[in-house]
């Protein structure tokens, strides 16, 4: 990095680098490579934590109770209004720089702590919106007002995102209570629109990549397989979405008169959507869906195979499902974390009111998503999946297709020393190794931290399961909000002390 001495109004000397990041120099320490570099102090790290888990809670509750629903233009104020107080709330913590950031929808939240040039920069991912609260009648405590019972923080946002992009601001002021200084160069950027599929995210991380440059980046807005089962996502599925619209006559007919005699965009629209999967295997019928997926080590499969996993469970979180079912050769953990897929969202079009309509409709609508594993490309596949229902649709329609979004899939070896000192730092506190995991959802915003700045990516998430995001009764299980403050500070830790060469190329 180029360096830059200049002179502040205390007339202290501070380091500036090329991307505008400034060094205190009271805070600054040695930038020797391999010097001894304090270790953490844990008794009194954790000891400061159990004082103040009362008052962090209550931050955290104040944060609930704000209703930053970024899909909702009404409460767009609320997504603002939550923005300057988590700005508030980073500074009393102890970051030196704290703003909001525009966007073309609504405000991301910036803030640094740099300590020394030398050391391990490292960005923490969040976001600071929430979804929607429908079905309200279904809550058992209206979503906004947070409510502990049986030690489960119940509300919109608790686990998903608010609960751990909070559970970092607590560490910076416990570590800063406890240390002379923090062991690495901390950045956080929290988005307003996760919810919403990050539209501006992409090119908010683009102007600012410079400022936003780091060595790792780490993401807590993930979860445990299980409780007590200490667990580490390491591979997110990618993502594409569509929309088929197939059109025959410019208006309804009567399905007396016109019957069998003109294409019912309906029928046809069925046919397509058949067209793509075979029934008998759950595979994905269209031509080179799986040319680019990577296939997994036997290894690969064992490790998989080792989860602790219910199939009661599972089917009773997935709203009592009467089986699981999925693409043969494959076991439904596979199925879900490492093997793409092929799913109808929505499908519309003719009457849809009470009693009979006898028509045939001049157009139906369907929305597909295709997750996407390692190497596939989402414009390859979006690009496939068009050239597949156009080929299917039958004479006397016409079709077309559309790409809504789409986001690459992520994966962080193993053996990555970020990975290694996250695994490390649950390990200490949970008592036993992590097992690796996947998740077959997809967080678009994580691809872009790993395309644009070339950081990689560790997700140190603590939901549990039944957490029911984006569902009523959303919640947080306080031990491991509690456990999960915990980690994040082993996890600076165990960062700083490794030389930023073996994090990235960068």
């Amino acid at each position: 990095m180029a360096e830059i001495i200049t002179s502040n109004d205390a007339g202290r000397e501070d380091l500036v680098d090329a991307a505008g990041n400034c060094f205190p120099a009271p805070t600054r320490v040695a930038r020797t490579r391999g010097y001894g570099r304090p270790g953490m102090n844990t008794a009194e790290f954790d000891r400061y934590c159990a004082d103040n888990q009362a008052r962090f809670l209550d931050q955290l509750i104040t944060a609930l109770r704000i209703p930053s629903i970024s899909a909702q233009p009404d409460h767009a104020g609320e997504v603002r209004r939550h923005a300057e107080h988590l700005v508030e709330i980073a500074r009393a913590a102890g970051f030196t720089r704290v703003e909001l950031i525009e966007t073309a929808g609504h405000p991301a939240v910036y803030a640094q702590r740099m300590v020394d040039p030398g050391l391990p920069t490292v960005l923490v991912y969040g976001h600071h919106d929430v979804q929607p609260v429908d079905p309200l009648e279904e809550w058992v405590s209206p979503p906004f007002e947070p409510e502990v019972r049986d030690e489960r923080l119940y509300g919109r946002g608790a686990v998903d995102d608010k609960g751990q992009v909070y559970m970092h601001l607590a560490a910076v002021e416990a570590w800063l209570a406890t240390h002379e200084e923090l062991p690495l160069n901390l950045k956080m950027i929290i988005e307003g629109e996760e919810e919403i599929g990050s539209a501006n995210f992409d090119d908010l991380i683009t102007a600012e990549r410079d400022r936003l440059a780091c060595d790792v980046a780490v993401i807590s807005d993930t979860g445990f397989v299980g409780r007590n089962v200490p667990s580490m996502c390491i591979g997110l599925r990618g993502l594409v979405t569509v929309e088929v619209t197939v059109e025959g006559p410019a208006l309804d007919l009567h399905s007396g008169v016109f019957g069998g005699a003109v294409q019912n965009p309906a029928t046809a629209l069925c046919h397509i959507i058949d067209s793509l999967r075979d029934a008998a295997t759950g595979k994905v019928t269209i031509p080179g869906f799986y040319d680019r997926v990577v296939a997994l080590t036997a290894t690969e499969r064992a490790g998989i195979a080792a989860v602790p996993y219910d199939e009661g469970d599972f089917l009773a979180q997935a709203g009592h499902a009467p089986a699981a079912v999925g693409e043969e050769g494959f076991s439904t953990l596979e199925r879900r974390w490492v093997r793409p897929t092929l799913e109808v969202n929505g499908i519309w079009g003719g009457y849809q009111g009470t009693g009979s309509k006898t028509i045939i409709p001049a157009r139906a609508s369907a929305k597909l998503s295709c997750r996407l594993v390692p190497d596939q490309d989402p414009a390859e596949i979006a690009g496939a999946v068009e050239t597949a229902v156009k080929a299917a649709a039958p004479d006397g329609v016409v079709v077309s297709v559309t790409t809504l979004g789409h986001g690459r899939p992520v994966i962080t070896p193993t053996d990555h020393p970020a990975v290694r000192a996250a695994a490390a730092a649950i390990a200490d506190v949970f008592g036993r190794e992590p097992i690796f995991t996947r998740e077959g959802g997809s967080i678009p915003p994580v691809e872009t931290l790993q395309r644009v700045l070339g950081a990689p990516a560790v997700l140190v998430g603590f939901g549990l399961p039944d957490d029911q995001i984006h569902a009523p009764n959303e919640k947080f299980d306080l031990d491991q909000f509690r456990k999960g403050i915990r980690v994040i500070g082993r996890l600076w830790s165990e960062l700083g002390q490794l030389d930023t060469a073996t994090l990235s190329p960068r």
